[in-house]
């Protein structure tokens, strides 16, 4: 089975995770993904563990002595789209013309150019109505076809190989129960990016930011001098924070604030933002741009209307990789052996191997062979995800030849 045909089938999986509930996973139906996986493991003649937190690890067990190695990939979709009743179609080696996805919805090259690379290859696409979920079950499905393929080759050696699949990184929290005991790894890749020949190792500083807002509700006849709004106090802490670092101005090493929910009427309203930024020093500035904003509006009605909360979600994990670039290296030499071009930027996002790396396992991030995330103009490309799948099996016996 290739690894798109496995994605077909993770897709119908309705794994959205649940931002409002502080459970883990934070929304049961992610355990219906997460057992098919471990049954498939369990087929594949290995011993998985699916935890009550949602985490499965899976080891192979090496022929030869050397370095272990991980793959990592996260089962939940993102909420900014609906991740049910998920319908896909395959274009067969698209000319380049323009994808109907519906009435309404058309993936072009005029709004997204970059998809020029993929003319003349098959693109996995949605009907219009929901995301497709590549991100991340086309990790997902190329971990599991390279898993299979070395457990039907036991004469390719290798050391131990461990796999690890994860709830609710779309909400930051991926490695909140991660267990790096049932993942001994040296080193270990995230299968987690875009176009292939990605590999990152350096992401956004991360955090979320609520801005819970008091208000006073009076008859509007006799409101004045009486009421707050607090609907109207929530538009003008967003105005206090810097336009220009809104993410539809930002780029590269650009941070931002992006608000991603507001909820409310007069007398309480919340927002939500998510904070990013690079270089640790801005991001600091930028949550204490935050509560200054929270100060300003309290010193402005005289009492304390605004209230802000931020925790961090993750870190830039470039800082580790200074002594440990071989990790890269790797990956790098992999690609150019399956003739493609590696390719390392700045991630604008951030990946469960992020927290890996702080918690001792040193995890870049690798394409695979997807783009347009979270919406419903969410791609992902057949032959690509082919690649990714070789990539993974070199990266194995590169890392068994450095016994």
């Amino acid at each position: 089975m290739r690894a798109y045909e496995r994605l077909l089938k993770y897709v119908k999986y309705d794994t959205q995770s649940d931002p409002t509930n502080p459970a883990q996973p934070s929304a049961l139906k992610e355990f219906d993904l997460l057992r098919e996986l471990k049954k498939e493991l369990e087929g594949f003649g290995l011993e998985p563990v699916l935890t009550d937190t949602g985490y499965v690890y899976a080891k192979i067990p090496g022929n030869v002595p050397a370095k272990t190695v991980g793959f990592v990939a996260h089962v939940d979709t993102a909420q900014e789209c609906s991740g049910a009743n998920v319908n896909p179609r395959i274009v067969e080696k698209w000319d380049g013309k323009d994808i109907v996805l519906d009435d309404t919805h058309t993936t072009s090259l005029e709004n997204f150019p970059e998809m020029g690379r993929y003319i003349g290859k098959s693109l996995m696409v949605t009907d219009g109505s929901t995301l497709l979920g590549a991100d991340d079950k086309a990790g997902v499905a190329e971990i599991m076809t390279a898993v299979k393929y070395l457990t039907d080759h036991p004469e390719i050696p290798h050391g131990d190989v461990f796999i690890a699949f994860t709830p609710d990184e779309e909400i930051g929290r991926g490695t909140e129960n991660f267990e790096v005991s049932k993942f001994p790894c040296d080193y270990a890749y995230t299968m987690d990016g875009d176009a292939i020949g990605g590999i990152d190792y350096e992401c956004f500083n991360a955090a979320s930011l609520t801005v819970k807002i008091t208000g006073r509700s009076i008859h509007p006849g006799s409101a004045k001098n009486k009421m707050v709004n607090a609907l109207n106090v929530a538009h003008e802490y967003h105005s206090c924070l810097p336009p220009e670092m809104r993410p539809e101005y930002t780029e590269g090493r650009d941070g931002f604030y992006h608000l991603e929910r507001v909820t409310g009427d007069i007398e309480y309203a919340e927002l939500e933002y998510i904070i990013r930024n690079h270089d640790a020093e801005l991001f600091e500035r930028m949550k204490m741009i935050a509560r200054e904003a929270a100060e300003m509006e309290n010193i402005k009605y005289g009492q304390e209307f605004v209230k802000v909360e931020i925790t961090d979600s993750y870190r830039n994990m470039c800082e580790c990789f200074a002594d440990k670039m071989y990790i890269v290296e790797i990956a790098q030499n992999a690609w150019r052996e399956c003739g493609v071009e590696p390719v390392s930027t700045p991630i604008r996002g951030g990946t469960d191997g992020a927290n890996l790396t702080f918690m001792g396992v040193p995890c870049p991030n690798l394409g695979t062979g997807g783009g347009n995330f979270h919406g419903r103009y969410e791609y992902c490309c057949i032959e690509d995800m082919d690649t990714a799948v070789q990539v993974i099996l070199k990266i194995i016996a590169k890392t068994a030849e450095r016994a």
